[in-house]
C-alpha cells in the first residue's frame, strides 16, 4: 500500500494530496459535493466501494476536518462536508474538465443553479484582473 505522506515536499499540492490523494477519495468527495450523499450506504451503493475502504476514507476525512459526523433522527450516521471539504468543489470541476478534454469520459456539465448556465472555470490575475492562459502561468516561492 502506498503511503499518504510526502514529508520531503513543501508545496500545498503535496499537502492536499495527503488529504485527498488516496484511491476513491475524490470520488467520495464528488458524490458528497454534487450528489449530496451523506450516508455510508449511499456512498457504498453509488461507488461499489468495499466497506472497509469506505470506512477508512470517511474516518480520514473526519480526522482531517473535511467532513463532520452527525446523526439522523433514526440514529443513522451522516457525513457532512465542512467548509474545507466544500472548498474542493472547484478541484473536482477542474478535474472533470480535464478528463472531458483529454480522456473523453464525460462530458458532464456543471451548471449555475441560479440561471442554469454552464459553469466555465478560468484563471485570472489578482493584480490586473485579466484571464490568463495556462502557458503564461509560472510559480514563485513565497518567502514568509
Amino acid at each position: 500500500m502506498l503511503g499518504r505522506h510526502y514529508p520531503s515536499q513543501t508545496c500545498s499540492a503535496a499537502g492536499a494530496l495527503e488529504l485527498v490523494g488516496e484511491r476513491w477519495s475524490l470520488l467520495i468527495l464528488r458524490d458528497a459535493l454534487f450528489r449530496r450523499h451523506t450516508r455510508f450506504s449511499e456512498f457504498e451503493r453509488s461507488l461499489g466501494i468495499a466497506p472497509n475502504i469506505l470506512t477508512k476514507r470517511l474516518e480520514n476525512f473526519v480526522a482531517d476536518d473535511l467532513m463532520v459526523v452527525g446523526a439522523t433522527q433514526g440514529g443513522m450516521r451522516e457525513y457532512h462536508l465542512t467548509e474545507k471539504g466544500r472548498g474542493l468543489k472547484s478541484v473536482i470541476i477542474a478535474l472533470n474538465h480535464w478528463g472531458d478534454r483529454w480522456l473523453k469520459q464525460g462530458p458532464v456539465d456543471y451548471v449555475h443553479e441560479g440561471c442554469g448556465g454552464v459553469i466555465k472555470q478560468t484563471i485570472a490575475c489578482d493584480s490586473c484582473g485579466n484571464d490568463v492562459a495556462l502557458d503564461q502561468v509560472s510559480v514563485r516561492r513565497v518567502i514568509a
